[in-house]
């Protein structure tokens, strides 16, 4: 080889070595402060007015199993005469994607607007291509847009995601909480791999009230959805023989569900009385953000005068958060935690953390449990003392605190409370409690599971290299 040839081999590979390091460095650099929440913000926060005086005009329910969340949005879909909203962190190919997608097409057919809003990194990954989605795409009535494809000459946009999780109909049913829309969250719960996840159904009877929940949501959503990190995708040509074909294909799909459908659903029997119903988020930028959430559902949390029980797939800890859990256990007698185990857990990066940072979390005060079930649990709930239930899309860690769009339901419902803490007992007695010295308390029917060998060595090593970037698990 030339001295010009290795000369200009070594300008190419610097060339690549700084590409790769201006990557790297724009996608972690400007996350690796976190903010704290502004005055201006803590001055809104009013924990009384979460707090309802009487009865209200909503009602709600928890949906529990992977296919009652099939169920009830192919029942909202059906029962939709203006319009449906999707907000949602994942979608992706599958049978309950085809059943969804089928009967949002007959929707839009009987002239109901439909609006999809899917994060921009993980729409690419999993949307791209996908003869589904073109031919909703392709539809006048349906609109579907990404939020945030992430640009590789801007690599700080990589971490801008929006983690928001919910469903509207016809501005009187709102469904909301942890479930992405794809096979492993949503149908059938007989399939060997299955996450178990929580969602809340509001129902208004006065959709038209404009101090409800749902007009906050909508509101909400109208602001992400006209954001410039917006962009609509999958306009194309229904008439193409591809898309014709996906389409009557959906078409036929949607008939042999329809017979399985109620013609008509009975929401005030799948509901219970509601107080009051708020709405909570994050700012929507794709930038570092403030912890509105965060910082609510803490202030919420310290007025329990007995016990809060929060259920959080993981548990990644920046430093004010930390501080905040030690505040809440020196305050409220009995704060418990359900997590998954590291056995269970389907987060590799926050497994990881947990690794390594477990007995600090322990440390903070709360009892927790680690769940040893034979699935993942991915919902996020939060009860406070038997009045107040917390249900949305907002993981305790660095990512849902100060990176991620996240949405959360605060519903003031003794009713709902039992049915939340009846649901978390379930998860409870499938998991084993473990205190500060990082031994577990031995309970009849639960066994300790420890992650596979590679699984373990691997969480060995991760484990110190994430503490690098912790602050994006």
């Amino acid at each position: 080889m030339t001295k010009t040839k290795r000369k200009t081999g070594r300008w190419i590979l610097l060339f690549i070595l700084l590409i790769l390091l201006y990557e790297a460095a724009g996608a972690c650099l400007p996350f690796a402060f976190q903010k704290t929440v502004s005055d201006s913000y803590k001055k809104t926060v009013d924990v009384p007015a979460f707090y309802g005086s009487g009865p209200g005009r909503e009602r709600a329910g928890i949906v529990e199993t992977n296919m009652g969340a099939l169920d009830t949005r192919l029942a909202m879909f059906r029962e939709a005469k203006k319009n449906i909203i999707i907000s949602t962190f994942d979608i992706r190919e599958g049978k309950s994607t085809d059943d969804t997608f089928a009967a949002l097409i007959n929707a839009a057919d009987r002239g109901v607007k439909v609006q999809i809003l899917v994060d921009g990194l993980y729409g690419m990954l999993h949307m791209n291509g996908k003869s589904v989605f073109q031919a909703a795409g392709s539809h006048p009535n349906i609109e579907i847009r990404f939020y945030n494809e992430p640009n590789f000459l801007k690599p700080w946009t990589i971490n801008g995601r929006l983690h928001d999780k919910y469903v509207v109909a016809d501005d009187s049913l709102l469904l909301m909480g942890g479930r992405n829309m794809f096979d492993y969250f949503i149908g059938d719960d007989s399939r060997g791999s299955i996450g178990y996840d929580r969602e809340v159904l509001l129902y208004s009877k006065k959709p038209e009230q404009k101090n409800g929940a749902i007009p906050q949501v909508l509101s909400y959503f109208k602001r992400v959805w006209n954001s410039s990190d917006c962009k609509t995708v999958f306009e194309g040509d229904p008439q193409r023989e591809k898309t014709k074909s996906e389409i009557k294909y959906l078409s036929r799909r949607y008939q042999s569900i329809k017979k399985k459908l109620p013609s008509k659903t009975d929401w005030v029997k799948q509901t219970v009385p509601v107080k009051k119903a708020s709405f909570v988020t994050n700012p929507v930028h794709i930038g570092n953000k403030e912890p509105y959430v965060w910082y609510t559902m803490q202030q919420l949390m310290l007025t329990a005068k007995k016990d809060v029980t929060i259920q959080t797939p993981y548990a990644v800890f920046s430093k004010d958060m930390y501080k905040g859990m030690e505040e809440l256990t020196g305050k409220v007698p009995n704060v418990e935690m359900l997590v998954n185990s590291t056995a269970v857990g389907d987060n590799f990066i926050a497994s990881s953390d947990y690794t390594r940072n477990r007995s600090k979390v322990l440390k903070t005060g709360p009892r927790v449990y680690e769940f040893f079930g034979d699935h993942s649990c991915h919902g996020k709930s939060i009860a406070i003392d038997d009045r107040l239930s917390v249900i949305g899309s907002y993981n305790f860690d660095m990512r849902s605190t100060y990176l991620d769009t996240e949405t959360m339901l605060v519903l003031d419902s003794p009713e709902l409370n039992r049915e939340l803490r009846t649901n978390m007992d379930k998860l409870k007695d499938q998991s084993l409690e473990i205190n500060k010295k990082e031994q577990y308390f031995p309970k009849q029917g639960v066994t300790q599971k420890e992650p596979e060998n590679s699984k373990k060595l691997l969480f060995k090593f991760s484990s110190l290299f994430i503490q690098l970037f912790r602050y994006l698990a």
